[in-house]
């Protein structure tokens, strides 16, 4: 059975999260031992070898902190996609962790590749596929194009189907009465957008209930509504 999703809006790593970490760590399938986490800054792989240095030993700090055993991967590359040993780490894997960075240069360095689909491999059996940033808008169907004024669309792996994520959504509220109708007028029938706050998770399973946790609120929007969760809040989305 496939295993809990998180998507993340910030905060990956930093003690604000640790309560969502514990949770997840506590469902990701280990049975009693300590649980196995691969973290990967493959997002970061184009900002040069100190913000990748950064999120490994953050990664490595963090759940380790948590009583985790840890394997940090250097993967931020092609090659290192398609590395069968980081492939092995991915499919023994309890809890697989996506931080921040380029959420494109992230889907075009794992499509396809043996990484992602060893990490999929360990979904299927229950292990945790949590993203924060850049690694949960890969997760929706389309990653948007802020740099277009369009909102334009791109391929994403659509582990949420008709879903487009939106992280730091919180940063957006000075200009929301501008920024909310923008979204929803390029949501076609059937899509929806998750907006989620800073220093906040969605946390669940595909077909189940979800469960806001962290310090803010998660956005469901559609071309029609708009529905605001609070943290501790459940929620079905949208079919």
């Amino acid at each position: 059975m496939n295993g809990l999703i998180a998507l993340v809006g910030s905060g990956e790593y930093l003690p604000v999260m640790d309560a969502v970490d514990r949770a997840l760590l506590a469902n990701c399938g280990a049975n009693g031992r300590p649980p196995k986490v691969v973290c990967l800054p493959t997002a970061a792989g184009q900002e040069g070898d100190a913000s990748v240095d950064r999120w490994l030993k953050m990664g490595s700090e963090h759940f380790r902190a948590l009583g985790a055993e840890v394997h940090p991967a250097r993967l931020i590359d092609r090659a290192g996609a398609d590395d069968p040993q980081v492939a092995g780490l991915l499919e023994q894997t309890d809890l697989v962790y996506f931080s921040g960075g380029n959420p494109q240069y992230l889907y075009q360095t794992m499509q396809g590749s043996r990484a992602w689909q060893a990490a999929e491999t360990a979904w299927a059996r229950g292990a945790v596929f949590a993203g924060c940033s850049a690694g949960a808008m890969i997760l929706g169907e389309h990653i948007p194009d802020f740099r277009s004024l369009g909102f334009r669309k791109q391929a994403a792996f659509g582990k949420l189907a008709h879903a487009m994520i939106l992280p730091h959504f919180d940063r957006m509220t000075s200009v929301r009465f501008l920024s909310m109708p923008l979204i929803q007028a390029r949501l076609s029938d059937g899509e929806y957008a998750l907006g989620v706050d800073e220093n906040t998770a969605l946390v669940g399973k595909l077909g189940g209930e979800w469960q806001v946790m962290g310090t803010a609120t998660v956005s469901v929007i559609t071309r029609h509504e708009v529905h605001t969760h609070s943290a501790g809040e459940m929620l079905t989305l949208p079919a």
